[in-house]
């Protein structure tokens, strides 16, 4: 990519926007941010002060500023992203929005109807760009278990647990025949995103499981509320294929027609023991040989701040005219899309098919 860092602008000022400030702030030579937009004066003073970021009032004073944002990353409330993706799209502003593009299916209709046609807008879904993801990834796509036929995944919620499914299947817009149902249980939730409760009271927390039919192709989802965060409950992967499968980080597949083998996926992480050149992670190797490489040593990532980072880069190389789209809006959408027949058939109790809907071309 260009030398110079790439330039991106922010709507909206929660703890996400900070997270995106925060990264361009370890990464001072790749990225900047050129501003935020806040609601209120007061939010914008604080902004200012505790970010050290310009702060404005609206997207036309934001994209107007000198130096002005390459691109701009709408992070409002999901009722939000929309309008002000298309506020941005008509004063000719490249968008990576954030997930998901809209709040339902009406609104997923619209903002394709109002912007798909542009070529302007990405979604900032991260999760395939995830480090042991992208090496399960670079391994079922090297044909290594065969075919992918189905993939089990108990990690993340709805469009990001479909990004990953859909991703490992090789599923583009086909429909798909939703059946789910959510069950109750009690179970404690020691930590949030708010930190550590020191409650170990078990509480009601919902599950949800949904089997994803592709026609042929299959994808079951595990989801128990604030899974991300409780350590009480793992995350789990099987991605399953014709000659084999992986297991979170273990590969088995045929070493020739009598023997069975099982390969580690093996990552390099610094900063055990007597290792002292900072604690992150440098790569994942599969049978000797690199399947992911950090991009961005050095800056101490976690590995969901390298798929962020990754994203942002990535989003800064299309722009530039230098790299594909990142993840096109019309791939967000079907992720939502996918999501929400999840949620349906759940409260219903009933299978849920998705039509082919505008963006599916």
């Amino acid at each position: 990519m260009s030398a110079d860092p790439v330039r991106f602008g922010i709507v909206g000022s929660g703890w996400r926007s900070e997270f995106f400030v925060r990264l361009a702030r370890a990464l001072p030579g790749r990225l900047a941010v050129t501003g935020v937009v806040t609601r209120s004066a007061a939010r914008g003073a604080e902004v200012e002060a505790g970010w050290g970021v310009p702060a404005f009032r609206t997207v036309e004073e934001l994209t107007a500023a000198s130096p002005a944002p390459e691109f701009v990353i709408p992070s409002v409330p999901w009722s939000q992203t929309g309008p002000v993706t298309a506020r941005l799209v008509a004063l000719g502003v490249p968008v990576l929005a954030e997930t998901p593009p809209a709040a339902d299916l009406a609104g997923l209709r619209e903002v394709w109807r109002e912007t798909g046609g542009s070529g302007l807008v990405q979604v900032a879904e991260q999760y395939p760009l995830m480090p042991g993801h992208a090496a399960r990834r670079a391994v079922a796509g090297e044909g290594v278990i065969g075919e992918v036929t189905s993939v089990q995944l108990s990690s993340t919620h709805l469009y990001h647990a479909v990004s990953l499914i859909r991703h490992l299947l090789g599923i583009g817009f086909e429909p798909a025949t939703v059946t789910a149902r959510s069950f109750s249980a009690p179970l404690a939730d020691p930590l949030t995103k708010d930190g550590w409760s020191g409650d170990l009271t078990p509480k009601d927390a919902a599950t949800t499981l949904a089997l994803l039919d592709f026609g042929g192709r299959t994808g079951l989802y595990d989801f128990t509320d604030n899974q991300w965060w409780n350590p009480l409950r793992a995350r789990r992967m099987v991605v399953r294929g014709s000659l084999g499968e992986i297991v979170d980080d273990t590969v088995v597949r045929m070493a020739d027609p009598r023997t069975p083998v099982a390969s580690p996926l093996v990552r390099r992480q610094t900063g055990t023991d007597l290792n002292l050149e900072g604690r992150e992670l440098h790569h994942i190797a599969f049978d000797g040989r690199v399947v992911y490489r950090n991009a961005y040593p050095g800056a101490g990532f976690s590995e969901d701040d390298l798929a962020v980072v990754d994203l942002l880069c990535r989003t800064g190389a299309w722009v530039r005219g230098e790299g594909p789209e990142p993840y096109p809006l019309a791939e967000g959408c079907q992720d939502h899309l996918i999501g929400l027949a999840i949620t349906e058939s759940a409260r219903t109790g009933q299978p849920v098919t998705t039509a082919r809907e505008p963006w599916a071309g």
